[in-house]
């Protein structure tokens, strides 16, 4: 496994030519999900209408939840597989890939019935406006009934994160983007299908992804192949891989339920407000990109080198990284006085151009706090220490942010409660510095210092 396999060893040489190396394909891949997800936004909002473009602002953060802790099991894996690699342990990277299929191929179907049944529920919890849900509902139902392929998809990409490999993770989002960018086309434009072209287009791209990710890699690199149904499943191993993932899994899907509240919030201001954030969050999104494609990749860089107990390289890629997303949030301040213009390219409603401008307005000016305790998350999540991202994002980014947005709704009106996602950011950012600073998340060691198991 070496470089030209696409299998990069950062243990040694540049500590920043290999986080930026590693980064830069995932800002690419990153970009092109972001890109057919904004594509989503875009052909709902010009071809069908506000109430389409908020039904799809209004699916994202329940998908997302459901996903989450899958997502987490990929991040356990990518940690556990890194820092094995790190120690030239290939045998036990062997074990975590089939342990971590194994645990997917028994729990996807139990999951995915249980995400449908919960659709209705959570539209009525979220109080989605009437001329919104019936199409929210249907774009969920459809989505929540493929999510097999989009944890897949996830799961390849973590395995081959820990590896050092983000290359081949671009090529299966570049298809999956390029298909669903045509589906698109072709369901809603073309056969008039509306929501439900834009949902099927989703689920057909992401499976393909998927069914083509396994294809390739046991193709390309037999070392690593994945067996779905191998049925080899190291109970050791797999504590320790939700160890670090679980933490992470229910971060994320707590950060999802905490959004869903905000946007309860949002949805009693009217479709016109919920379709505003649905297109101020996706420019959000796509500027966050680098700084969460370089936190991604030092999560690998540490994972290696605490694997080959390099802490000082592991020190010295946080620096690099903490600093380059600064700098990166510095040059995102110009989305504040382009707002206008880029929410305009989604809808023509004033309305909705107004209040998406409002929303960049409000958050960019904190953009860096968040950047820097992302970064150092990821940083300490690679180290092993999973537990206090966690907690620092359960309390700053739901205990913090979301009575933080209601209060300034109430106080203020609609156009300052996203203040309440700074107050949220300042809270985070602080807890993060000094916990890093504080030297603990250095105390778990390296995995590959245990026993087979």
């Amino acid at each position: 496994m070496n470089h030209q396999s696409g299998m990069r060893n950062m243990t040694t040489g540049s500590p920043a030519g290999h986080i930026f190396y590693f980064a830069l394909p995932l800002l690419a891949g990153s970009f092109l999900q972001q890109l057919y997800n904004m594509v989503d936004s875009w052909v709902v909002g010009q071809y069908v209408g506000d109430g389409a473009l908020a039904a799809v602002g209004v699916g994202f953060p329940v998908i997302f939840m459901f996903t989450s802790l899958f997502m987490g099991l990929a991040n356990g894996g990518t940690v556990v597989i890194a820092q094995f690699y790190g120690a030239g342990r290939l045998d036990r990277v062997r074990d975590a890939v089939d342990t971590i299929y194994t645990a997917f191929a028994a729990s996807a179907i139990p999951v995915t019935a249980l995400a449908v049944a919960l659709v209705k529920p959570i539209l009525f919890l979220m109080q989605v406006e009437e001329d919104a849900y019936h199409e929210a509902w249907l774009y969920l139902i459809v989505v929540c009934a493929g999510l097999i392929g989009t944890i897949g998809y996830n799961l390849n990409a973590g395995i081959l994160g820990g590896l050092g490999n983000s290359r081949t993770t671009l090529l299966f989002l570049a298809i999956a983007a390029g298909m669903n960018i045509f589906l698109d086309l072709l369901l809603v434009l073309a056969c008039h299908m509306g929501v439900l072209g834009v949902a099927l287009g989703t689920i057909i791209s992401q499976a393909f992804s998927w069914l083509f990710g396994l294809f390739y890699i046991n193709r390309r690199y037999p070392d690593i192949a994945i067996r779905p149904f191998c049925r080899r499943f190291d109970r050791r191993l797999f504590r320790q891989i939700m160890g670090i993932g679980l933490p992470a899994g229910i971060q994320m899907s707590l950060v999802a339920i905490g959004a869903m509240a905000v946007m309860s919030k949002i949805n009693t201001y009217g479709k016109e407000f919920t379709a505003a954030y649905n297109v101020g969050s996706k420019l959000d999104s796509l500027a966050f990109l680098p700084v969460q494609s370089l936190s991604n990749a030092v999560t690998s860089f540490v994972g290696q080198n605490i694997g080959a107990k390099r802490l000082d390289r592991a020190r010295q890629g946080i620096r690099i990284t903490v600093a380059a997303s600064v700098v990166w949030s510095a040059v995102m301040l110009v989305l504040i006085p382009l707002g206008p213009a880029l929410v305009g390219l989604f809808s023509d409603t004033p309305a909705v151009i107004q209040s998406g401008s409002t929303y960049l307005r409000c958050i960019m000016p904190f953009y860096f706090l968040f950047s820097v305790m992302f970064c150092l998350n990821n940083a300490m999540r690679g180290a092993g220490d999973s537990l206090f991202p966690m907690l620092d994002v359960i309390f700053s980014l739901i205990l913090i942010r979301v009575p933080a947005v209601y209060w300034f709704a109430d106080h203020y009106g609609p156009d300052y409660m996203y203040y309440g996602v700074g107050v949220g950011w300042i809270v985070g950012f602080t807890l993060s510095v000094v916990y890093y600073l504080s030297g603990r998340w250095k105390r778990k060691g390296s995995l590959a210092d245990e026993g087979n198991g």
